[in-house]
């Protein structure tokens, strides 16, 4: 892992943090082999229960690095293809990732960065940030991160700003639903906490397999098989370790074991 990246450790929390401040954060080809291959990591490893995605600097994320669009300008449409094919497997990996994701939204999130924020499953943001899905300025579209922000936002919205290019602030990424909260800047870190406490009380499997489930039912054409997979995957948690030991202690009024004090 370059310095443009860190990953840092507390406890069942992993904490990835993009360090290139001096370009707002911005991917370059290195800086998605790094989240990428950070992220694989994390999703490997047991002891990992909550995932915050966070950023120094004034920007969460401004999209591309400049220098690397000039190089893909310059390259092959195979060449392209290539390097669209890295940034697409960095998105799937961070929303498929087996744990529970927190965006800390701290600054602005332009292209790529709107699309990290849309991938992880909480997203907390600062009044003062400034978002943008801004690639049909220059002629492009969001196309690789696409699914991810329709899905956070709505074809609605998407229609809207994918093709107008315009900057939008946190109130309206918060009413189209890009951010779930929008706390002071002094407030972000408690709130961030609150959240983590909140998914450390749940059960690790239940709440690794929650956007599994969410995936899945959004995928359901068939009801029928819709209603049948769900009662599977009930079942299959009641008897598991961890819904019998959820349950024993729901009805013994205790703590269950995941809880760490």
């Amino acid at each position: 892992m370059s310095e443009a990246l860190q990953l840092h450790h507390d406890g069942p929390v992993a904490r990835l943090r993009m360090a290139r401040a001096q370009v707002h954060n911005a991917f370059d080809a290195g800086l998605i082999a790094d989240l990428t291959a950070a992220l694989e990591r994390i999703a490997a490893d047991a002891a990992v229960r909550v995932l915050v995605l966070e950023a120094e600097g004034a920007s969460f994320s401004a999209g591309a690095d400049l220098s690397w669009m000039r190089g893909m300008a310059a390259a092959s449409e195979a060449e392209n293809r290539e390097d669209s094919l890295a940034l697409a497997r960095l998105m799937r990996a961070l929303d498929e990732l087996p744990k529970p994701t927190i965006a800390r939204v701290q600054g602005a999130a332009f292209g790529g960065g709107v699309g990290l924020v849309a991938c992880c499953d909480i997203a907390i943001g600062v009044p003062e940030a400034k978002f943008g899905l801004t690639e049909a300025k220059l002629g492009l579209l969001p196309a690789v991160i696409s699914p991810y922000v329709i899905a956070a936002i709505g074809a609605r919205n998407a229609r809207r700003y994918f093709a107008s290019a315009e900057i939008f602030d946190a109130a309206e990424a918060l009413r189209i639903g890009l951010l779930h909260q929008v706390v002071a800047a002094d407030a972000l870190d408690a709130a961030v906490q609150k959240q983590i406490d909140l998914l450390l009380k749940a059960g690790p499997i239940a709440s690794a397999s929650a956007k599994q489930l969410v995936r899945d039912v959004a995928a359901h054409a068939d009801g029928a098989k819709h209603d049948a997979d769900n009662a599977a995957l009930i079942a299959k948690l009641r008897v598991s370790p961890e819904g019998q030991e959820g349950l024993s202690a729901f009805l013994d009024k205790r703590k269950p074991n995941w809880i760490v004090e």
